[in-house]
């Protein structure tokens, strides 16, 4: 994970990844008084962009939880998203018809393959709290287990807390906003993951009666709590987070071509290991996936702005005329922006 984080920071040789602000020392005038700390930089990241980040404030991916829910809300109810929407619908119900077999099909190939569905751990790190001992770190013991960790979080925090601390040590505004981006959209798929695993309270292939999984809508509080592989196959909250995480790091860093094979290629590869070991039906996914992406969208769109430039990497200029009244006189004015 250290090496990704080196990956995302380290300076690409074809694109300028320092904030055009640094080389200009861009200063701020406010109420006739001049800082010296820019409230925003420019990361010019080619294809004639150049991405604008305003100096990141500590808890922003808190505050602006509200916000970035409400647009998740709405955004399945606005004429352009009925296409997907359905799209999103359609795939479900046919995979659902598929379910079963698609299960099967996995489970025998992974035995093939020797590809063991047991989830394996060793205990790396435990504290004793009060008479019992709880597990801080768990490291994987086979392959599936290895794939099906990386889909619980903690590489996407760590991911983040990387370009959080290069962020802060070299006063990248990109980075930091970037950091703040993970940690939000991490808190939003906890949550909208939850709540609608607590609606629809699908059965996972391990607890399965039916052969694609029964439906037990609105599950007690306490029968979630205590019986949860009964209730939370769909939809997926590692495929929604995997997602979430590759969109964001892939559009804010659209330089680091890698970003999306490698991306993509984790969360098939961790979508087949929740099949191999009978978390989840591939049913589960599509919604998962639709609710990362647009959750990543979302909180990128009110964290940063685009600003077009011409192929030689500098703003567009623009030429507009004005006329003033001023002292009992019209004043012609020509206004240039570059």
């Amino acid at each position: 994970m250290l090496c990704i984080c080196i990956l995302f920071c380290c300076k690409p040789v074809s694109f300028s990844q320092s904030a055009i602000g640094d080389s200009t020392k861009a200063i701020a005038i406010v109420t006739g008084t001049v800082r010296k700390k820019p409230l925003e930089k420019q990361y010019d990241v080619g294809n004639d962009k150049i991405f604008i980040y305003q100096k990141p404030k500590l808890f922003s991916f808190i505050t602006k939880l509200p916000k970035d829910a409400a647009g998740i809300a709405v955004a399945p109810f606005r004429k352009k998203n009925l296409a997907p929407l359905l799209c999103i619908a359609g795939t479900t119900a046919l995979l659902m018809l598929n379910d079963e077999a698609i299960s099967e099909a996995v489970g025998q190939f992974s035995k093939n393959i020797h590809l063991s569905p047991d989830e394996k751990y060793k205990d790396v790190l435990n504290i004793k709290l009060g008479k019992t001992n709880t597990s801080l770190l768990k490291a994987p013991q086979n392959i599936n287990t290895a794939l099906y960790q990386l889909g619980q979080g903690f590489p996407s925090l760590l991911i983040g807390a990387g370009l959080y601390t290069y962020g802060k040590i070299h006063k990248d505004y990109r980075a930091i906003n970037t950091a703040s981006q993970l940690a939000e959209a991490f808190i939003l798929m906890g949550v909208g993951t939850q709540l609608i695993k607590r609606i629809t309270g699908r059965q996972s292939p391990s607890e399965a009666v039916d052969l694609d999984g029964s439906w037990h809508p609105f599950p007690s509080f306490k029968n979630y709590q205590n019986h949860t592989p009964v209730y939370d196959a769909f939809p997926s909250g590692h495929l929604a987070t995997l997602m979430s995480t590759v969109t964001i790091l892939a559009d804010n860093y659209p330089e680091k071509k890698w970003i999306k094979p490698v991306g993509y290629s984790v969360i098939g590869l961790v979508g087949y290991s929740m099949i191999n070991n009978k978390v989840h039906w591939a049913s589960d996914y599509p919604l998962a996936l639709a609710l990362g992406y647009l959750c990543a969208k979302q909180v990128i769109k009110n964290n940063r702005r685009v600003a077009q430039t011409t192929s030689s990497g500098h703003r567009k200029a623009t030429l507009s005329y004005t006329v003033n009244y001023t002292n009992g006189r019209l004043m012609p004015g020509v206004i240039y922006k570059f």
